[in-house]
């Protein structure tokens, strides 16, 4: 009852079998796909991470939004959303006083 490439084929059940071999599913996000997404989701939220300990504080966890403080931070030489942040653009028809 083991399966084909079990090197013992002394298992009783397949089953048997199956957890002798500890098999692992690769990845199993919800709808199936690979871990292509998951990947990019870790990196980001760990570029984020480093940024945090850096003491630059980004606009969120998107990679756009990590690169542009990090940038921001290089440029000024200070900690984004810490030292210093940067003003949203003004609405149009709306004057700078």
């Amino acid at each position: 009852m083991c399966r084909t490439g079990c090197p013992t084929q002394d298992h009783r059940t397949w089953g048997e079998c199956a957890r002798a071999a500890n098999l692992r599913v690769a990845y199993c996000g919800i709808g199936g796909g690979d871990a292509t997404e998951q990947k990019k989701w870790d990196q980001e939220l760990a570029m984020y991470r480093s940024a945090r300990a850096q003491g630059i504080q980004p606009d969120g966890t998107k990679a756009h939004q990590i690169e542009a403080a990090l940038r921001a931070s290089d440029a000024a030489g200070a900690a984004y959303g810490r030292d210093f942040s940067a003003a949203a653009p003004l609405p149009a028809g709306v004057e700078a006083m």
